[in-house]
């Protein structure tokens, strides 16, 4: 007999980085998923190094009680994120990082066009100050930005929503790293396509950039 004050737990969790928390959670509102979502700070990505460890304590907080555990993010330069979800069962989503989640080929025929792109998602748009300016230390030492951005040749917008003001804020940012800007919206392009297909239990869209330097996935046939 079920005790009437447990409350039972869904099927999976997804253990997200914030950078990519609202379209997760859209994403599984849009299709009715019974889904947990959990988010880790997008900071870490400054640390990439810290990116593993938070997500194994992640998994490890959900524990048996869930049949899926999906870890929502790309590569991002944690190295040892494969090994950890291996180890514990999780999947996640094809990919190097959010750009080419988002973009999927569009992402791979910009960077053909001009590999020093710098790209901004909604999420960095809106987080750009303290994410970048402050975590990059932008505004202690202003002779950064001219380093940081010197190799770079133009900035595209990946907007997720049709939004004019982020798209403003974009344009903003790229005025003041001192590069030309253009918008591309992408939706949430592969990045949803990638999470339905691991709900349905089926092979993962790809694009022509989605190897991430460490692991090489099939090409879409």
């Amino acid at each position: 007999m079920t005790d009437p004050g447990h409350e039972e737990r869904p099927g999976t969790v997804f253990i997200a980085c914030a950078a990519l928390g609202k379209e997760v959670r859209d994403i599984v509102r849009q299709n009715g998923w019974d889904v947990d979502v959990r988010v880790i700070n997008a900071k870490l990505h400054l640390y990439p190094s810290e990116i593993g460890p938070a997500v194994e304590e992640k998994l490890d907080e959900a524990g048996d009680d869930y049949g899926r555990k999906v870890v929502v993010y790309g590569h991002c330069g944690a190295m040892d994120l494969d090994g950890i979800l291996a180890d514990r069962g999780a999947v996640r989503p094809v990919g190097p990082h959010c750009y080419e989640m988002f973009g999927g080929e569009t992402f791979a025929e910009a960077m053909k066009e001009e590999p020093g792109t710098f790209f901004l998602t909604d999420f960095l748009v809106k987080a750009w100050d303290s994410l970048a300016v402050k975590g990059l230390k932008m505004d202690e030492h202003p002779k950064l930005k001219k380093l940081l951005f010197a190799n770079y040749k133009r900035v595209i917008h990946f907007s997720q929503v049709e939004d004019p003001d982020l798209v403003q804020r974009a344009r903003d940012i790229a005025k003041d790293i001192g590069l030309p800007f253009e918008h591309r919206h992408t939706g949430y392009g592969h990045l949803e396509e990638r999470l339905k297909a691991i709900m349905a239990g089926e092979d993962q869209p790809t694009s022509g950039m989605t190897s991430d330097g460490y692991t090489m996935y099939p090409t879409a046939g």
